[in-house]
């Protein structure tokens, strides 16, 4: 929605003489667009973008009171203090191409690794990632997914890491993971000797869950990594780890994103518990963002659950991780309950094998946890994914609620008419 970090304003009002008075308190407007209210017939809705000058609060205020629906959406949320705003929600996206938005704002770029990075005095390997990441920074959506030419050199490494993990995977995976595997190898060439490309993999997912990969270029911030998911989106990386560590690398690399994440988000529950930390994410005050990032770290990255009273691991982190993955599953480390009011809160080291993990009993409960968990983060408003759109929804007004729960109660009676058929 918005083209700047300055605050918008998304209001449904009568325009004349309401928006003469921004500029009696020197606020100044830098663009404004209208659109036909889907929540008040036969209204319009105003976006009035403007910068953060004048007296703004005052000017909100008025604004406020002349609308019939009002609301605040900023990139930049934060005032010259550099405290979160009563007035603003921190922006997020509301449909799927606006990913590309944020998709470049990344921590890290390219050949940019540190000083302990296996590949830093490798300069050949350098140009690799950059070249990985060039291919990302420069794709959007509703492009095809770039398609890679990995060298043979990279590609033996994929093979190590494949075959290691691969004779772990039937005793030490969840069943979820192991049911999908297979059909990876069947349909989107999972093999010792071929590293998968994202576009296969990609449609493959989507085919199973509505889920799709998008290359990134480096590690994105946590709200706009989270906010992805609220998609169905996961933001990959193409790049792999260097090859004199085969089975170590310091950030997420193509067999992490492929062996760890990807068979998973194959599977119905676990796209949905997915997804319902991602949409907990949008309009969310910055702590919770913290604290959401951290529910994904110990479920989506390292998380354990129990299957037929033995503990099996479906974590990313632990499935593309032939050491911790044995470990995670030793006896060895501290065992803990997924409960997202105190994993939330948990401190974690990002550069050891994990002290203590949680462990969920299911992810239809681990789902409703997440659920129970995002009704207590402080918003002012509802969100809800609309698939046919792919854009968000803000549930923040009483008449487009109503409308929702009238087609809900259609599509109620339609089950259960079908159900007396039975």
């Amino acid at each position: 929605m918005l083209e700047s970090d300055c605050p918008a304003t998304w209001a449904t009002f009568h325009a004349k003489g309401v928006l003469r008075n921004e500029y009696k308190h020197g606020v100044n407007l830098i663009h404004i667009e209208s659109r036909p209210s889907a929540r008040f017939p036969n209204q319009y809705e105003f976006m009035v973008e403007c910068a953060p000058s004048g007296e703004l609060g005052i000017a909100i205020e008025t604004l406020r009171e002349h609308s019939s629906y009002f609301n605040i959406i900023s990139r930049n949320h934060k005032d010259n203090r550099g405290k979160l705003s009563k007035y603003t929600v921190p922006w997020f996206p509301r449909r799927i191409r606006d990913l590309d938005k944020f998709a470049n704002q990344i921590l890290s770029y390219g050949s940019e690794l540190d000083a302990d990075h296996p590949g830093f005095t490798d300069p050949v390997y350098r140009a690799r990632r950059k070249y990985f990441a060039d291919i990302a920074y420069n794709y959007k959506h509703g492009q095809p997914l770039p398609h890679v030419d990995y060298t043979a050199e990279e590609t033996a490494t994929w093979g190590s890491v494949f075959q290691e993990l691969t004779k772990l995977y039937p005793t030490h995976a969840c069943k979820e993971h192991n049911h999908v595997f297979p059909l990876l190898i069947e349909n989107c060439g999972y093999r010792e000797d071929n590293i998968p490309q994202l576009k296969d993999v990609s449609n493959f997912l989507k085919d199973c869950t509505g889920f799709t990969l998008r290359p990134v270029a480096g590690l994105l911030s946590s709200r706009d990594f989270l906010a992805g998911l609220a998609f169905r989106v996961f933001h990959s990386t193409q790049y792999i780890r260097h090859s004199s560590c085969p089975l170590y690398t310091p950030e997420p690399d193509v067999c992490h994103e492929l062996l760890g994440h990807a068979p998973l988000f194959a599977d119905p529950a676990f796209a949905q518990f997915s997804q319902e930390i991602g949409l907990a994410s949008l309009g969310a005050p910055d702590e919770y963002i913290e604290k959401l990032a951290t529910c994904f770290w110990f479920t989506v990255e390292f998380g354990l659950c129990r299957q037929d009273g033995q503990l099996k691991a479906y974590g990313a982190g632990l499935l593309s991780s032939f050491g911790e993955l044995q470990y995670s599953l030793s006896g060895k480390p501290e065992l803990k309950p997924f409960e997202p009011f105190k994993t939330a809160v948990q401190k974690y080291p990002i550069t050891q094998y994990q002290p203590l993990y949680f462990v969920a009993e299911s992810f239809e409960d681990a789902k409703e946890k997440m659920i129970k968990y995002a009704s207590t983060i402080p918003r002012h408003f509802g969100v809800r994914y609309n698939p046919y759109t792919q854009s968000i929804e803000l549930l923040d007004s009483k008449p487009q609620i109503e409308g929702l729960v009238e087609n809900i109660s259609q599509e109620i009676q339609i089950l259960l008419d079908a159900l007396r058929k039975l």
